[in-house]
Order: C-alpha cells, then structure tokens, then sequence
C-alpha cells in the first residue's frame, strides 16, 4: 500500500510518499510561497535527481495537482500512475477533547476541525485546505488525519486544567492540550525497544526541540504532561517564541508600548525567544558559532535556552516520581552536542552520567550519550512524524477494509 503524507500550511505544503511494505520513503517534498506567482517545489524522488522549479501556485489544489504530476512523471516520478496512491494521511494540529485518537476523514470529522479553528487559527484552516484539495484531486482516495494534541488526552485533570475560573473550560475549553504528540510518541516507543524494556514500565521525559519545543513526561506509554498549552506559545524558551511569562506582561506591555491584540499576539509567538535574546537570530547553530565568538548577547540567549529545558526536565522528574531516561529529538535536540552535554552535566543529582564521546558521535542514529552504569539514560532519537502519520493511515484504512 502507498500512503501519501500531507502537511499542509497556510502558503506551504509538505509531502512523502511512503510505500508501506517497507516503509520506505519513494518520494518527498516540498511547496513553498504557496498564493504567489514565485512558488517554489522542491520534489526529492528517491534514486532520482531533485527537482525544483519555480513557477505560479495561487492555491492548494493547484499546489496537489503539481504534486500529484510530479510523482507520475516519466523522468521524475516513482508511480506509474496516481491510482497507486491507496490513502493519504494529513498532519492537523488542533483536535480539541474531540479526537483521542486518529481518524478516517468524513464530513462530521471536517466539521468538528472546522469548529476548532478558533483554538488553532494559524494551523487548522490550513490543514483543512489540504484536505479539500486532495478531495478535489482524488476523490475516491481515502484521507485520515493524526492530531498533534490527540496523544496528550491522557492527561490527567490536575495536569491540563489551569487555575482560572471553570466556567472558561466549561464553556470555552481553555485548558492545556500539548502539541509535538506525534513525535513524543514514536520516540517514546523507540526509546522503550532501544532499552530493551516494555514501554508500559518506563517513565521518560522526551524533549522535541526545534524551532518550536516541548517536553511530555510519559509513564507507562501515556502522556501525563507536556510543556505546551492551550496554544503552541507555552512552555520552553523557543526560537521566536516566549514559552512561560508572567500573564501580567501581556497588559502592562500592551499598555506601555500601545500594542493591540494582535501586536502582543505576533510579539510573543514571533519576535520572542531565541531571536529576542540573541538581538537576530532564532537558529541554534547560528547561537553557538555567535557565542563561540564571544557574542554575549548569544551566550545569554543560550544559557536561558537551556536553563528553561533543564527546569522542565527537573519538573517532570518530580512529577513521575523519578525518570528512567531522557530522550532528545528534532532538529536541536538531535544536532546540538553542546545543548545536550550543558543539559546533562546539570542533572548529575538525577544519577545522570554523560558520555562526551557518545555525544559527538553517530549524528542520525539512535545512541546513548550516557554511559551503562548511568542510573537514568539519555538517548538521541531521531523522529519521524510522518512515518507515523503513514502508520496510523495505514491501520485506519485496513481496519475500514475488513
């Protein structure tokens, strides 16, 4: 079976097409500046030369249309035809207390997303725009969707209410939901066969670090708590993004610099973190080689960075009553060695005892950065959302079959 994996964006789309014997990746991609006359498709056919062009796409229907062409071309494409695509499975973000789990797309499942963009305006919409244009490009194609937020419904009340008044979850559901779900969950569950142990008897803290970070502490293979909110804002020190403040700046910043709404909203989500720091840059590897340099404005972005990650990690230890290993994945997570040896030489009370030489090496791969008689173990894994969004279409899809 061939599963064609979407994440749509507002003026993007993202795509792998996974042959699901194997699951191997037999072509991806991207399409950016998606509504302008200078789009920009960059299709990756594995065994093949890359692809890119530039050229008008106004529209996602358009954007799949150019997709769907490309992976049945004769000189670049890996099918024969667009009928070998069995399924696509799409990326959302947002799936409120309504999805537990992933889902078989139909109209009462459209419905709900649509009724949910108000917790998740800058994601959900987009992710419906993708499903409509597959729908347009492929009508007969069964569609699922995997929620960022549906892995983190375990929660319990205590870990995702907040202490406001209750009439705002009652009627508004203001609460935490957590995001990065699909992540957390395939590095938790490869972090349980890399230790050789049921993943029903650890308790981790898994730390997606990227642009955008999180941490979930997860017992048992279910998560308990996660850094991120209601929204994506909460929780870590990011690369724009402000993670945990006191409420009270919102007000007091607003009033003091006359900022509206949705300045202070693009303030704190875009302008924040990392970038406000540093005086420019968001990017991890530009902070180190600026720190290295002897850029003190980047050393303080830097040790704020990790301090904040440590806290959680801490947190979360506390929160399970003791941790059995700590996971790094995503972009920072899996490629800074420096983050990770900062992080770790400050959690020897947890028992952790770092490898410096396991950390420099194997980039790509599963390892330890600790060594055997360490009492809590760190690994660096890296994710692959999209294998699992290939995975949970492919259950769904069958499961309808049968």
């Amino acid at each position: 079976m061939n599963i064609l994996v979407i994440n749509a964006g507002s003026s993007s789309l993202k795509y792998q097409l996974f042959q699901m014997k194997d699951e191997s990746v037999l072509a991806k991609g991207k399409i950016e500046r998606i509504g302008m006359e200078t789009a920009i498709l960059t299709h990756e056919p594995a065994g093949k030369a890359e692809v890119r062009e530039v050229s008008e796409i106004l529209e996602h229907t358009t954007a799949i249309r150019k997709v769907l062409a490309l992976l049945v071309h004769p000189e670049h494409g890996v099918l024969a035809s667009t009928a070998e695509i069995d399924a696509v499975g799409h990326r959302v973000v947002h799936g409120g207390e309504s999805f537990k789990n992933s889902v078989l797309v139909t109209d009462e499942v459209k419905q709900e997303i649509k009724r949910l963009f108000d917790l998740a305006p800058l994601h959900n919409p987009a992710h419906m725009l993708g499903i409509i244009a597959v729908e347009a490009n492929m009508p007969d194609v069964p569609q699922a969707v995997v929620f960022d937020t549906a892995f983190h419904q375990t929660m319990p009340a205590p870990a995702y209410l907040y202490p406001i008044p209750m009439v705002l979850y009652r009627k508004h559901k203001v609460r935490r939901y957590g995001f990065h779900g699909t992540s957390h969950k395939y590095v938790s569950e490869r972090a349980a066969a890399f230790l050789g142990r049921p993943l029903e008897q650890l308790k981790l803290v898994t730390c997606h670090i990227g642009n955008g970070a999180s941490c979930a502490a997860i017992w048992g293979g279910q998560s308990v708590d996660t850094s991120m909110g209601m929204t994506p804002l909460e929780g870590l020190m990011m690369g724009t993004r402000s993670g945990d403040l006191d409420p009270a700046i919102v007000p007091y910043a607003m009033g003091k610099e006359d900022l509206t709404l949705g300045e202070i909203s693009s303030m704190l989500n875009k302008h924040s973190g990392l970038q406000a720091i540093s005086g420019g840059s968001s990017d991890m590897r530009e902070i180190v080689e600026a720190m290295e340099a002897g850029d003190k404005n980047a050393a303080l972005a830097f040790d704020m960075y990790e301090y904040r990650l440590r806290k959680y990690i801490g947190a979360y230890a506390a929160a399970m009553n003791g941790i059995d290993a700590i996971v790094f994945t995503a972009g920072v997570g899996e490629n800074s060695e420096l983050l990770r040896k900062a992080v770790c030489e400050h959690l020897t009370f947890l028992g952790v005892e770092f490898d410096e030489e396991a950390n420099r090496q194997g980039r790509g791969l599963e390892r330890r950065i600790t060594t055997s008689s360490s009492r809590v173990q760190v690994l660096v894994i890296p994710t692959n959302e999209e294998l699992v969004i290939a995975e949970d279409t492919y259950r769904l899809v069958q499961a309808a079959v049968d």
